[in-house]
């Protein structure tokens, strides 16, 4: 049996308004779908990328992977790695890698008959998440309403909000939000912030001495996560966690991040870093640095893979992928009481591509 050929497609969901984080506006979502063929069987890996990823799939890593053995995923991978040397890894080369190699692993598990979770080695049979939306964007009744759903009706016992409102502009405004988070969410729920890079270190520091008032216990990318000095520097002075790592694109910037002592947890996006046998590795790397690891967004792409983590603390149950996802795949999995359960009845990742829904929002 042989990977017999690769088809890709792009698709871009309107966000239901615009949304802002920190440091961005964005008012849709591009999801760039891989789906290798084998004998009538059809894997789907997809990322949360431009669609210069699926010109890159066509042009750079369709060729070493059609004609492969389905089971060879780390001989694919490798071969698709080194397919872009001369593009440059980090970015849209390893969102593009991670299209792939998630939608090979999701054919072998399906030739195999077996879910992903099963094939990779579980560890555990369902994942604890936190809701994450938050956006600085939304109205203080849109705010409460999201977040008091997810803990009163869900179940869900984190939340996530984000705040460094106009690049850390707006302090005050920051901690109104947060306090109105908290009220919406009770005194039982932790309350997560992140402020994607939006402070500078002295203000991140007094921001979290305010934030601890409000029983903030996870304070994500307080600065650049480029900037791993001042990561362990705030670090190194407040109480709450420190996380970062969603823009890690290979294994050498984990480990730089890792050996700083720049976080208290590691970000890994399955999307990002060139799917999931990477992400495995990320995971053993924090592990020997003692860490545990969060999957960042991209929950239905994280879900099985994260079974096998054994030093995992939550994923990131994110709004607009769960949104988006139920429109684009059948096979999404609901959170329920806090935690995703994959349905090992299905192989793969159990999911499949919705072709008929999915093709008002195709781009190319």
């Amino acid at each position: 049996m042989t990977v017999e050929r690769l088809d890709v497609s792009v698709y871009r969901v309107p966000t239901e308004e615009p949304e802002s984080d920190g440091t961005l506006t964005w008012d849709s979502t591009t999801v760039v779908v891989a789906e290798p063929y084998a004998e009538g069987i059809i894997g789907l890996g997809f990322t949360y990328g431009p669609a210069a990823c699926a010109t890159l799939i066509e042009e750079k890593l369709r060729d070493v992977v059609v004609g492969r053995d389905p089971m060879d995923t780390a001989a694919a991978w490798e071969a698709m790695v080194r397919s872009i040397r001369n593009v440059g890894r980090p970015g849209v080369a390893s969102m593009a890698i991670a299209a792939v190699d998630t939608a090979l692993w999701d054919l072998k598990a399906k030739v195999l008959r077996q879910p992903l979770a099963r094939l990779i080695g579980m560890f555990r049979e369902e994942v604890p998440l936190y809701g994450s939306g938050g956006f600085t964007s939304y109205s203080d009744e849109r705010l409460a309403e999201q977040l008091g759903g997810w803990v009163h009706d869900r179940g869900i016992s984190r939340v996530k909000i984000k705040i460094g409102e106009d690049w850390g502009s707006r302090e005050e405004r920051d901690l109104e939000r947060v306090a109105l988070a908290r009220k919406a969410i009770g005194d039982r729920a932790e309350l997560f912030v992140d402020a994607n890079g939006g402070y500078t270190r002295k203000q991140a520091v007094r921001m979290a001495r305010a934030l601890s008032a409000e029983g903030v216990t996870w304070f994500e990318e307080p600065v650049s996560s480029d900037d791993l000095e001042g990561l362990r520097e705030i670090r190194d002075l407040i109480d709450i966690d420190v996380a970062a790592g969603e823009y890690g694109y290979d294994l050498f910037y984990f480990e730089r991040m890792l050996s700083a002592g720049a976080v208290d947890c590691l970000q890994v996006d399955v999307s990002r870093c060139a799917g999931i046998t990477d992400w495995l590795r990320a995971c053993a790397a924090a592990a020997a640095h003692g860490l545990q690891v969060s999957g960042h967004t991209a929950q239905s792409l994280h879900a099985h893979p994260a079974c096998a983590a054994p030093n995992l603390r939550h994923l990131e149950y994110f709004h607009d992928h769960a949104r988006v996802d139920r429109l684009l795949f059948d096979g999404v999995l609901d959170p329920k009481g806090g935690v995703l359960r994959p349905d090992f009845s299905r192989p793969g990742m159990g999911l499949e591509l919705k072709r008929s829904d999915a093709e008002r929002f195709r781009n190319r």
